[in-house]
């Protein structure tokens, strides 16, 4: 029978990483790369320029970055935005993560940027699968499977890399004026259940305006959503800079 102190739970490090768009997840990456680590990208959103950015102005090797990115294509068409062809995103972003799960580097941070986006590409892939389906639950159905069997896959003891799943907030009343944000995946069921698969679940905020705008990441439970992290020594908020390499070191910690 195993015992507590050869627990697994210190050589790789698996959280959700949340936050609007605009708060500054994908350059706190930045910080990753300073502090050594190397980064594999699911990149789901086409969006690493602000990453860039932030890796060269503190000096980072940006070679230690392989990123992929997966987006189906659109065409205009006379009753709206439709696929161009067969939706291909949502396989060609299983086959990378298929490849990428053969890897054992507990120096490297695989991350999936975003999971919304994965989300959807996988209901246009259901969509595609099945395009003459009578209920479009079918198509929620099939793609919320695809996407928590991914998430088990990234979270599981099998995926022997550090792993990020970034994600933006759907936020939803739960009570008269009262809202809880929950991770955006496919459908809002799915949502809620995501975090099980995680020890920690930490959130990207803004606030300010302009010149005067504040970013931080919170590890502490807010009054909107449920944050998590494992431990004892963690701080309820972090610089953006340097926040996620600092969390990162406090979990490697065990």
């Amino acid at each position: 029978m195993p015992t507590l102190d050869n627990h697994m739970s210190s050589d790789y490090v698996k959280l959700i990483y949340i936050g609007d768009s605009g708060t500054g997840k994908t350059g706190s990456l930045a910080s990753l790369l300073k502090a050594g680590y190397s980064l594999r990208i699911l990149d789901m959103d086409d969006g690493l320029s602000s990453l860039v950015g932030y890796a060269r102005a503190e000096g980072c090797d940006l070679s230690k970055v392989e990123y992929e990115t997966y987006r189906d294509e659109y065409k205009a068409t006379k009753v709206g935005p439709a696929i161009k062809g067969q939706p291909k995103a949502f396989v060609e972003a299983l086959t990378k993560l298929t490849e990428w799960s053969e890897i054992d580097d507990p120096k490297c941070f695989l991350v999936m940027d975003t999971l919304t986006s994965f989300s959807k590409a996988a209901f246009e892939w259901a969509k595609g699968m099945n395009p003459l389906a009578k209920d479009p639950r079918q198509w929620f159905g099939t793609a919320q499977k695809g996407v928590e069997d991914t998430i088990a896959l990234l979270s599981g003891p099998q995926m022997k890399m550090n792993v990020i799943v970034m994600s933006h907030i759907n936020y939803k009343e739960v009570v008269e004026g009262s809202n809880k944000g929950y991770v955006a995946a496919v459908g809002t069921a799915l949502g809620p259940h995501i975090p099980k698969y995680f020890d920690s679940m930490i959130l990207a905020e803004a606030s300010g305006s302009g010149t005067n705008v504040r970013r931080k990441i919170k590890t502490f439970p807010t009054g909107v959503i449920d944050l998590k992290t494992p431990s004892p020594k963690m701080q309820p908020d972090y610089p953006l800079a340097t926040g996620l390499a600092e969390i990162v070191a406090l979990l490697k910690e065990g």
